[in-house]
């Protein structure tokens, strides 16, 4: 409220103050409120009520005697005080109603805040954990298309790798078939001619009759060969009953004889310490990196070595003949040379290593590496 206005309220307080002092009957209780309603309205507090009431006492202190308690004035005084502040009493009630009721609200939101900051926690992590299993789901479909692919490709190379098998097969019989058709059978052939010109001329004479019979013999001999070379090149005996390095001279000798290629052999003793399957990988990898040398390489010269390294037996076969690539030949869709598949997988799956380097001008070597352990006897 303003200057002015204070004023003007404080003289109308005075007036009807000294009005309700100077009737004789206590009606001024209505004025009083009315005043007090007016400071109200006006901005004013109790304490500033308070002084515009002492003011107005001391302005009609001069025409009242409120020092003589019997006439009454200071106490009828100070009943139109106390009315004048009912309206700002019943104010404050209300303002206090509404405090608690706002302290009560906000006691309440705070709970319900509490509430939700709780869930809204619960349901941050309640997303999280969907977002997290959707991404590992999301994941784990990407690997199982990953892993249904592979297998996928893995069934193909492994129908492949059958057929490859079988075709290899059938030319093994095929080569065997032909070998006995064109070797054995005709020796056989050559037998039987040969004997049955015998009982046919039994008038020749005995010097013809001993030039025939050993012709026989010498058919004979050659078929034997030909059937003990057939059943070394499928499983050698010596490999089993004196060990890989005799094993691998005899086949060494008899295919530097028939290819016309020089085979240099050095072999550590050590490596019969091997288990069977050991020595069996070893024969047929030195078996078919031979084989390969005598029917690609045109090579003139192998060196082969058999040698402990830390840990293991390692054997190399290199020859000066022609180069191949190597990689196009292990991983072709539709591999020529499937031999060299089953070196690599012969050598693995003892637990060993194998590399092929071959290079222009310089041959091929094929290194075998088999774990083995200095002073144990492997089965």
């Amino acid at each position: 409220m303003k200057k002015s206005g204070r004023r003007l309220l404080s003289a109308r307080y005075l007036a009807a103050l000294d009005a309700h002092l100077a009737a004789t009957k206590l009606d001024g209780a209505d004025r009083a409120r009315s005043l007090g309603q007016a400071a109200l309205d006006g901005g004013l507090a109790t304490l500033d009520l308070a002084v515009m009431h002492g003011r107005a006492v001391a302005a009609l202190a001069q025409s009242r005697n409120f020092a003589d308690l019997r006439n009454g004035s200071l106490k009828r005084a100070g009943g139109f005080f106390i009315h004048a502040l009912t309206p700002m009493e019943a104010a404050q009630r209300d303002a206090r109603e509404t405090n608690w009721q706002l302290k009560q609200r906000n006691e309440a939101l705070h709970r319900l805040a509490a509430v939700l900051a709780k869930g809204s926690h619960r349901l941050t992590l309640e997303v999280l954990r969907r977002k997290t299993s959707e991404k590992d789901l999301r994941r784990s479909r990407e690997q199982y298309r990953v892993l249904f692919l592979e297998s996928q490709i893995m069934q193909k190379k492994l129908r492949q790798m059958t057929r490859q098998i079988i075709m290899a097969q059938e030319e093994e019989r095929k080569e065997i078939s032909r070998e006995l058709h064109d070797e054995v059978v005709q020796t056989l052939v050559g037998i039987s001619v040969e004997l049955s010109a015998l009982g046919k001329g039994a008038s020749v004479g005995l010097k013809a009759l001993k030039e025939k019979i050993a012709r026989t013999q010498r058919l004979v001999a050659n078929s034997v060969n030909e059937v003990h070379r057939f059943a070394r090149e499928l499983r050698p005996a010596v490999l089993d009953d004196l060990g890989l390095i005799p094993a691998l001279h005899a086949y060494s000798r008899t295919l530097a004889e028939r290819k016309k290629i020089k085979i240099k052999m050095t072999a550590f003793g050590g490596v019969e310490a091997l288990g069977g399957a050991k020595r069996t990988v070893l024969f047929r990898v030195a078996q078919e990196a031979l084989t390969n040398i005598a029917r690609h390489a045109q090579a003139t010269e192998v060196g082969m070595s058999i040698r402990e390294i830390s840990g293991a037996i390692r054997m190399e076969i290199s020859d000066n003949g022609r180069s191949f690539d190597v990689k196009k030949a292990l991983f072709a869709r539709n591999p020529k040379r499937l031999g060299l598949i089953g070196m690599k997988e012969r050598v693995e799956m003892v637990g060993g290593s194998l590399v092929i380097d071959s290079q222009p001008g310089k041959g091929t070597t094929v290194r075998a590496e088999i774990p083995f352990n200095r002073g144990k006897k492997e089965r």
